[in-house]
């Protein structure tokens, strides 16, 4: 098995494990970066489970797979329309918090954003 193969296998195995999670409630919105042959194979697995998903183009070959509940995608959608690391600090936050990440961490994240939007204006 090569580099890229078993680097694919791997990122399979993490996709499924977080269907799995998404399935048992543990999240409630996932985000995988992966390139756009595997979002096409991931895509189909999500349909024929009828689970929902968006795509958000990234650069090159590499687009973000979103999946989870409706209203997660639903505010997801009204953000990215941009890279991620162009998001203002509040929905750097939200997304954050929308994909499972520690709260405090989050908190400190976004302070620490505010701070630095704060001293370039």
């Amino acid at each position: 098995m090569s580099a890229e193969e078993f680097s694919r296998f791997s990122d399979m195995k993490m996709f499924m494990h977080h269907i799995y999670e998404f399935k048992k409630g543990v999240r409630n919105l996932v985000l995988c970066t992966m390139c756009r042959t595997c979002a096409e194979l991931v895509g189909a697995r999500l349909r024929r489970q009828q689970i929902d998903y968006v795509i958000q183009e990234v650069v090159g070959n590499k687009v973000n797979l979103y999946f989870g509940k409706r209203a997660c995608l639903d505010a997801v959608k009204t953000f990215i329309d941009k890279p991620l690391n162009r998001l203002t600090p509040e929905e750097d936050f939200m997304l954050g918090a929308m994909l499972g990440y520690d709260i405090t961490l989050q908190c400190e994240r976004f302070c620490n954003r505010k701070r630095v939007s704060a001293a370039t204006v």
